[in-house]
């Protein structure tokens, strides 16, 4: 398993970047709180830096922000101009703390693009699930499996992939992931959002 990234600084910039999000959005705690189903003391806790979010509830806070989730990872706008070019070591990693899934953002932070390009590590049994259903604007994802077997569900459908597979869809339904083998998996999802 690759090794975990430095949490503290994780949250630090996850913690800046739900603020400055909520903040151009001119939402209060509680509104915030409304839109997304996190409880306004999780979304405080977050905000400081004091706590490390699951991929659920990171994925509830991006829904109702309006924003894809990769993007939370992404220092704070006024940080520095935004480079074409995301070298691996700079590139933001983050391990999910219910499953211990390794998600790194591949993309360049902050570079104007519809295309977020994320990696994942997928410890052997893992499972995670998004219960988000349709959003503001059309997320369209492709996932290309790299290493070992991943199950997908949409909805009610589940698709098995293994490693060269790739599968397309639309987030429109609740969706999760889960290896169902005794051997870590690696994937790369594609993601690109269109306004509707």
């Amino acid at each position: 398993m690759p090794p975990a990234p430095d949490a503290s600084s994780v949250n630090d910039r996850i913690a800046a970047r739900v603020r400055e999000l909520r903040a151009e959005r001119g939402l209060s705690l509680e509104a915030l709180a409304e839109a997304c189903g996190v409880s306004r003391s999780m979304i405080s806790l977050i905000e400081r830096g004091e706590t490390s979010p699951t991929a659920v509830v990171l994925e509830r806070l991006a829904t109702g922000l309006g924003v894809m989730l990769a993007s939370l990872f992404d220092a704070p706008a006024a940080a520095a101009p935004a480079d074409p070019v995301s070298r691996r070591a700079a590139q933001q990693a983050w391990r999910d703390p219910a499953s211990g899934y390794l998600r790194r953002n591949v993309s360049p932070p902050g570079f104007p693009s519809p295309i977020q390009l994320v990696e994942v590590s997928f410890p052997a049994g893992a499972r995670v699930a998004y219960e988000s259903g349709a959003r503001q604007t059309a997320t369209h994802q492709q996932i290309w499996v790299l290493q070992g077997t991943i199950e997908v569900t949409l909805g009610k459908e589940r698709h098995r992939l293994a490693t060269g597979d790739c599968l397309a869809l639309e987030l429109d339904r609740p969706i999760a992931y889960h290896n169902p083998t005794a051997k870590p998996a690696r994937y790369a999802v594609v993601i690109v959002s269109l306004p509707r």
